[in-house]
């Protein structure tokens, strides 16, 4: 337990099992951290399953300690791990490995969202896919894998969950591209010889409740995104169409592999 358990509240503060404890799933388990069940439960438990019951502790508080750990662990990771980047280069990683996008995929890969307690509102409308949900619990964890060992551990722990990021270039560009859209489509207009991207928005609902979607095109592909804000339509307008392009370049990439080993054969 670390020094400042006198300023967590008491059903935040628990002894460590002492053994790996994965929880329902065992997700945890091959990381061989020692996680209180009971903070572990807390950090799995969502605010929509708390309203449903009686105003129960959920971890928003545990995510907000979270983000403190994972943030400080990733920016002392790639100081060290890449001298050669400037400050800049360093910042934007850092954004997109501690971005929606970047914790949902490591949740995904823990197969996380199948150990999350949700609302019948969030179960009904897909909550266990959620990118922010996903997010959310990953930084929870982290906070309670923090409470329960100690810093040197927890950020041990988080270099393990991106490890699969920077060890795979190709998947961590993508992540970049995904976290930064809008830049990324601008890159891949420029290289196609073509003019930035325009994105055309439109609005519907009272002012209280206005929905704006964005479409945006890039010769044969077209992205879409729906938000509250013009901007935030924009932004998955442009995820859109990246994550489009970028299955599109797979896809030729697989087809033309084949032919080179028929040609082989």
């Amino acid at each position: 337990m670390n020094g400042n358990e006198s300023s967590v509240p008491h059903h935040e503060r628990r002894e460590p099992s002492g053994t790996p404890q994965g929880g329902p799933g065992g997700f945890l388990d091959p990381f061989g951290v020692a996680v209180d069940p009971e903070l572990l439960e807390l950090a799995l438990t969502h605010r929509s399953w708390a309203f449903e019951h009686g105003a129960a502790p959920h971890n928003e508080r545990l995510e907000f300690l979270g983000d403190s750990i994972l943030g400080q662990a990733v920016t002392v990771k790639l100081y060290l791990d890449y001298p050669e980047l400037s400050e800049g280069e360093l910042a934007k990683r850092r954004a997109a490995l501690v971005s929606t996008v970047a914790l949902a995929r490591v949740a995904r890969g823990l197969d996380l969202g199948a150990s999350l307690r949700l609302g019948r509102g969030e179960e009904q409308s897909g909550g266990r896919e959620k990118e922010s949900i996903l997010a959310d619990a990953v930084e929870a964890v982290i906070g309670a894998v923090y409470l329960s060992t100690d810093p040197e551990t927890a950020a041990g722990f988080v270099r393990a969950l991106i490890a699969p990021l920077l060890a795979d270039p190709e998947r961590f560009e993508e992540t970049l591209a995904l976290f930064d859209p809008k830049t990324a489509l601008q890159e891949e207009a420029a290289a196609r010889g073509l003019p930035h991207p325009s994105y055309l928005v439109t609005g519907e609902g009272p002012d209280h409740d206005r929905r704006y979607t964005a479409v945006v095109r890039l010769e044969d592909i077209s992205g879409t995104g729906t938000s509250t804000s013009k901007k935030g339509a924009e932004l998955l307008a442009a995820r859109d169409a990246v994550e489009q392009l970028r299955a599109a370049g797979r896809r030729r990439g697989k087809s033309a592999r084949r032919g080179s080993s028929r040609a082989k054969g």
